[in-house]
């Protein structure tokens, strides 16, 4: 008998005169929160998105469709990289404007080999402007969670308006939870017991998220 059997069958006897709760899971739960916290036009959902990317010391730029790929490339140019990650699916058009060396996101690469890799350009799945996150999924835009937790910069482009909720409740059904999320709120950051804050730790040390108008930001 193993220790696990052990265990299981201590917790069979504890609940041996537990009564069967036949209660359906949607209703164990009260689940009658607020989908969202205050009404907000689209206009001020976005601006709230990048109040919260900001606050948790993201740096946000806004840009037209048009001028993503000489954003990007400039971006690119003052970090002074020299290459970087590109998932398989991204828009070719977005690194248009610069020669950047492009490093394909393959299964075969090593945490070594990433780290050579000054920056990670990636879309993402949707973006929650109330806790300022961004949420990425593997998606071909995207690529592997690897790329975008070892190299040191990553660039994160988020459509606006369609890519934006306000809360979780309205990110969850975007989401496929059998997929390989990534919730990502501002730089990776940790801090000790003095509370020392230390950016880098467990992914990149600088996120920049790009808000590019797909169309006019208006309405409700």
């Amino acid at each position: 008998m193993s220790t696990r059997d052990v265990i299981l069958g201590r917790v069979r006897r504890a609940l041996a005169d537990v009564g069967q709760d036949d209660t359906p899971y949607k209703r164990a739960v009260d689940r009658g929160y607020l989908p969202e916290h205050g009404d907000r036009s689209v206009e001020q959902t976005v601006d709230l998105l990048a109040e919260n990317l900001a606050d948790y010391r993201a740096i946000v730029h806004r840009c037209e469709a048009d001028g993503l790929a000489a954003l990007i490339a400039g971006l690119l140019a003052e970090r002074g990289s020299t290459s970087v990650a590109v998932p398989p699916g991204l828009d070719e058009e977005w690194l248009a404007a610069t020669d950047v060396t492009r490093v394909a996101d393959r299964s075969e690469s090593t945490p070594h080999e990433l780290d050579q890799v000054d920056s990670v350009i990636t879309a993402c799945a949707v973006a929650i402007a109330e806790t300022g996150t961004i949420v990425l999924d593997g998606g071909p835009d995207q690529g592997r969670r690897r790329i975008t937790l070892v190299p040191d910069h990553h660039i994160c482009v988020v459509r606006v308006p369609d890519q934006v909720v306000s809360s979780v409740p309205q990110a969850l059904p975007r989401l496929d939870p059998t997929r390989p999320l990534t919730w990502i709120s501002g730089p990776s950051a940790t801090s000790d017991i003095e509370l020392d804050r230390v950016e880098g730790v467990h992914g990149p040390r600088t996120l920049e998220v790009v808000l590019v108008n797909d169309r006019t930001v208006s309405g409700n």
